[in-house]
């Protein structure tokens, strides 16, 4: 973990609760959701669909969709400033500038009608101020800095146009053209092969390095994020489950929810038998079970477990959401 680049975190979110009021109910998209990210970190946001990773990426830009979607609990602290608290004016200062977004699907990020080159410039001529010569110098530069190959030649290309690894990384490059403080890229190698998710992970890692920002990586695979990121938060059912330096999830995690994602991971080793899977399904939003919301599909569940879902601290850093944490895995 990199906290020695500053004490101070970037991020914070404290006790984050989120709700879609339908007209078939309330869905509990995420409750009381706390986690902090330093200067320099890479912080994975782990779980299966639905949990609610991708609701809290989009809160950190204020991007849920109200009405249904309404913040009803918690803060996030930005640089120490409330975002929930902001102007809109204000917000759309932030937006791309200070936090950028990787989408998870790049041809419905990707406007069909305009040019690589045109949508990487109108975010720079937007934030940076730049004039048109200028800004499609600096596009320019960062297609050739996520490793787009005859970037001047790519600046007429539309999405179409690409490959899905190269739309990705023309996404990478529109949203690190203003050089952001914090990325949050949500599932950025989903639909990608295994060759192309390895670069675009590499991609990812090696300009963050370069510019010292803090990543947020959300992801349902936990292989995704083993060699890359420095801390984890895995959520389920809305809530943070487990949470703690890579180190200690792999190798000391503490929560059943935990080892079920990564006995889910296929190994090289394995030559026989069925891939593993959690059974039962994700509980609906609307419907949760009373007491732990995993206790329906974990191997370790006792009566106790209907009754509550408390946060444990395992050691300094390390926090699990079951109260035979001891006992796990």
């Amino acid at each position: 973990m990199r906290q020695d680049l500053q004490k101070n975190p970037l991020l914070e979110i404290r006790d984050l609760t989120i709700h879609f009021f339908t007209e078939e109910g309330v869905v509990r998209a995420v409750e009381n959701v706390s986690f902090e990210i330093y200067p320099g970190e890479i912080l994975g946001l782990v779980g299966e669909s639905g949990c609610g990773k991708t609701v809290t990426g989009l809160s950190l830009l204020r991007l849920i969709p109200i009405p249904p979607g309404r913040v009803v609990n918690g803060d996030i602290l930005f640089d120490g400033r409330s975002l929930l608290n902001l102007e809109e004016k204000e917000m759309e200062k932030v937006r791309g500038n200070d936090i950028a977004m990787i989408f998870q699907e790049p041809m419905t990020s990707l406007n069909p009608v305009f040019t690589i080159g045109d949508q990487i410039m109108e975010a720079i001529i937007l934030h940076q101020r730049l004039d048109k010569t200028e800004a499609k110098k600096k596009a320019i530069e960062m297609l050739h800095r996520v490793k787009i190959s005859s970037p001047e030649k790519r600046m007429d290309s539309y999405p179409h146009q690409l490959s899905g690894g190269m739309r990705q990384r023309a996404m990478i490059a529109m949203a690190l053209s203003c050089q952001p403080k914090l990325l949050v890229a949500d599932e950025p190698t989903t639909a990608l092969d295994v060759t192309i998710q390895a670069q675009i992970l590499h991609l990812i890692k090696e300009i963050q390095g370069e510019m010292g920002m803090s990543v947020i990586l959300i992801t349902h695979d936990l292989g995704v994020i083993s060699e890359i990121a420095d801390r984890v938060a895995v959520m389920y059912a809305g809530r943070i489950f487990e949470y703690g330096p890579i180190e200690a999830i792999f190798t000391r995690m503490r929560n059943p929810y935990t080892y079920g994602l990564m006995r889910s991971i296929p190994q090289l080793t394995e030559t026989r038998g069925r891939l593993y899977a959690i059974p039962g399904q994700v509980p609906d939003p609307m419907h949760l079970p009373v007491g732990c919301k995993f206790h329906p599909r974990c191997h370790m569940m006792i009566e106790d477990c209907k009754k509550g879902e408390p946060m444990f601290q395992v050691n300094g850093d390390q926090f699990s959401r079951c109260i035979r944490w001891k006992e796990c895995c």
